[in-house]
């Protein structure tokens, strides 16, 4: 099934105008904020190359954030973010929920109904449809896909100036094997998720 407008017209048609894709991304690093976004687009939003963002390279992406955020391409979008002592605190799942909604009241105009990738969020009391892998099905959520993926990515490569040691600027938080040998020699950074197994196993005070 292709990337395509069909969830959004099927509500179109039935009189439903609002409708917001929503996605996150940084669920799974050791570091780092996760990320929502929620998207509405227009009636004739076209744009090349829209797809799930992990099926695009960084540069694609990047590209494609550039464009989606110009005047006019969307009626509009926002971000919500939780931060790693959210996370910790909450756990990723209830901390996702969180910047779901933290993004979806940031827009400025409210949605009628929301497509969320996955499964379906329980905080949301709107009207929503859950689709599996709705990244790479429905254009209004792989545009979030993409806005909160590239949101995420520039805040890590900015926390990289801060702590450079970790490398952020490439894994963007994420466990690879060089950064789980810096957390074995550092310890971990005052943004890694302390709850999260590999960053536990290291006890170093932040620095």
């Amino acid at each position: 099934m292709a990337c395509s407008l069909r969830f959004e017209r099927h509500l179109w048609r039935n009189g439903v105008s609002l409708v917001a894709g929503i996605d996150e991304a940084g669920r799974g690093p050791l570091a780092g904020p996760v990320i929502a976004a929620a998207a509405i687009l227009p009636a004739k939003f076209s744009l090349a190359g829209v797809n799930d963002s992990k099926q695009l390279t960084e540069t694609v992406r990047e590209q494609l954030f550039d464009s989606l955020i110009a005047p006019g391409t969307l009626l509009c979008y926002s971000v919500g973010m939780a931060e790693p002592a959210e996370i910790d605190r909450l756990n990723i799942l209830q901390a996702t929920y969180l910047a779901m909604r933290r993004a979806v009241a940031a827009l400025p105009v409210q949605p009628e109904h929301l497509l969320i990738d996955g499964l379906p969020v329980p905080v949301f009391l709107r009207p929503q449809t859950a689709v599996v892998d709705g990244d790479g099905k429905s254009l209004s959520i792989a545009v979030a896909s993409i806005i909160a993926k590239v949101t995420r990515d520039r805040i890590m490569r900015d926390w990289h100036t801060e702590f450079p040691r970790y490398d952020f600027y490439h894994n963007k938080g994420y466990g690879t094997p060089a950064h789980l040998e810096s957390l074995q020699i550092h310890g971990p950074c005052s943004i890694h998720r302390r709850s999260f197994e590999p960053v536990a196993q290291t006890y170093f005070p932040f620095h």
